[in-house]
């Protein structure tokens, strides 16, 4: 697919998928094409900043975006997804336990939203439509996307996106912020810090060893990258390293 990335600010990482650095929190949403469908992983903390990510995919492939999966329920993350109509939208079981309205408006405004906008995105915050218990296997037409429940860890609803190798492309894995390259992973209060390094495991298992994986902030990185951060989690935390 012939698209024109880096004229909205993207970062190409193969064939028919590419991810945005979000400003301020540097939080990822990454888009996912097949012939007929349009996944988008994560969608901001905004409306404003979901509005813009719905008008850039719509420009980058003539489409709307047609599903969502949301990586994990923290405010940087899942704002956004009411800027979206009509679109289905996926996360781990239990997740929307984990998404009350005021809580996740105090998260926001704590961490330098707006008053207002974190009113606005909170009162018509949209809960998945499709709870992942294991596996399930999103058909993008063309395409095949894994979302693959492997929390808990960073927080007690983690969900993974693997996007199988294609036209020389290779597997890229959207890792949420089980995952980080921009600074140290950060537990909050509902990260379940005993469980983290096996999450991490199974994002090593899906993805392989040669695989692109993606944090929810910063720099893509390496299954190598994965592993040390397991293991410095173990170290910190407890529970299963090498």
């Amino acid at each position: 697919m012939d698209v024109r990335w880096e004229e909205f600010g993207w970062e190409r990482l193969g064939d028919g998928v590419g991810r945005r650095r979000l400003p301020i929190w540097d939080a990822t949403a990454a888009l996912v094409a097949g012939e007929s469908s349009l996944l988008l992983c994560d969608t901001g903390a905004t409306l404003r900043e979901g509005a813009e990510l719905r008008a850039q995919a719509e420009a980058l492939f003539g489409r709307r975006v047609t599903h969502i999966a949301l990586s994990h329920p923290h405010f940087d993350h899942v704002l956004g997804t009411a800027a979206f109509s009509g679109v289905q939208v996926y996360g781990a079981v239990g997740i929307e336990r984990a998404l009350g309205r005021e809580a996740i408006r105090a998260d926001a405004v704590g961490h330098g939203v707006s008053d207002r906008d974190a009113a606005e995105a909170a009162d018509v915050l949209v809960p998945p439509h499709h709870s992942v218990c294991g596996e399930w296997t999103l058909e993008l037409g063309g395409r095949q996307v894994l979302l693959a429940n492997v929390g808990p860890g960073h927080s007690g609803h983690d969900l993974a996106v693997l996007v199988p190798a294609s036209g020389g492309s290779p597997e890229i894995v959207f890792c949420g912020d089980l995952v980080e390259e921009s600074g140290e992973p950060q537990a909050g209060p509902d990260a379940v810090p005993s469980r983290w390094p096996a999450a991490l495991d199974r994002l090593l298992s899906l993805g392989g060893e040669d695989a692109v994986y993606v944090p929810g902030h910063g720099a893509v990185v390496d299954a190598a990258f994965v592993r040390a951060q397991r293991d410095g989690l173990a170290v910190r935390f407890g529970g299963s390293g090498s």
